[in-house]
């Protein structure tokens, strides 16, 4: 149970410079062919026609269907349904020895602490952090304090992130990486271009501009967030506890973002209480999207937190992604 209170904003990218290939590329119409995806993906196919056509996405993609709690081809009415396939219950443990899990199966692109309100999106290619996130309110009246800054409760912490991105063969779903609790989802329209690491590796920004739904919260550290960021046929990012968030709307005013607040409002601040927010338990099913695309983490830890994380390694829900 949430409160029914939202509001909007805009926000100015600022410092984001295309060259032309870039320019042109995001000129495309992604979000009306994710859209056209999306009906396609609703259409039922017969039954003589699913195993020809799921077997080539299987062989194409490296699904492993041994996971998948339905085997049987036949039985997914439509390509959604089979995107979204479930995994058997046994298939992915959950690490206990961390405080942190991986929310979904796919490629880690990059972790680390963040700096200068900078993350990386691919190794050498960043991102603002006040971009991706929108504006925060400020703790104190320190103008002067970083975006960073603004997001840590105590001076012994720091700020961590890490990015998975979800390959079209991969399991679609993703899950809570941590104890904690969901204050606000933030919706951010925008563009669907490919977040493919060769394409994260030409866009500078690339996560500011996709459309994306940030959750975010307090775990026992501190600050918590995780951002599913949309790409192109992937238009659709669905939550599981929010039945009012609607994403790939046709029209949108560039910039903007739609607050939704799960705890109650005191004055104009957000203020949880006992009864607000989403509490998520590790492990948890949270959402899904349709086809593949990315997940990105950020959060507040002590700063003797150590990632157990290579870079460009495969990860699956539910394995450790660091400790303390």
């Amino acid at each position: 149970v949430y409160s029914d209170s939202s509001m909007e904003g805009v926000q100015s990218l600022s410092g984001i410079y295309f060259s032309l290939p870039v320019a042109l590329y995001r000129s495309f119409p992604t979000r009306l062919l994710s859209r056209a995806w999306g009906r396609l993906n609703g259409v039922e196919l017969p039954n003589w026609l699913r195993k020809p056509v799921y077997s080539l996405y299987i062989w194409t993609f490296g699904v492993n269907m041994q996971e998948a709690a339905v085997e049987d081809l036949h039985q997914y009415r439509n390509l959604g349904e089979f995107f979204r396939r479930r995994l058997k219950p046994a298939v992915r443990p959950l690490c206990a020895n961390s405080c942190l899990i991986s929310p979904a199966d796919g490629k880690i692109l990059h972790f680390g602490q963040v700096k200068n309100s900078e993350v990386e999106q691919v190794k050498g290619v960043t991102y603002s952090l006040e971009n991706f996130l929108g504006p925060q309110k400020r703790r104190s009246n320190d103008s002067t304090s970083s975006f960073r800054d603004l997001l840590l409760s105590s001076p012994d912490n720091d700020l961590f992130h890490v990015v998975v991105y979800l390959a079209p063969g991969d399991y679609h779903c993703f899950h809570s990486p941590a104890d904690w609790k969901v204050e606000l989802r933030r919706h951010f329209p925008g563009s669907l271009l490919s977040v493919n690491p060769g394409v994260a590796r030409l866009v500078k920004e690339l996560f500011c501009l996709n459309e994306r739904v940030a959750l975010t919260g307090q775990w026992q550290h501190g600050f918590f967030s995780l951002t599913a960021v949309g790409a192109t046929n992937v238009g659709s990012i669905r939550v599981y506890f929010d039945q009012e968030l609607q994403t790939n709307v046709p029209r949108y005013n560039k910039g903007s973002f739609h607050d939704h607040s799960y705890v109650t409002i005191d004055g104009q601040s957000l203020k949880a209480d006992g009864e607000g927010g989403v509490v998520l338990q590790k492990g948890a099913a949270v959402g899904e999207f349709n086809l593949g695309s990315t997940i990105v983490l950020l959060f507040e830890a002590p700063k003797d937190f150590s990632f157990s994380l290579q870079p460009g390694q495969r990860i699956r829900v539910g394995e450790g992604l660091g400790s303390l």
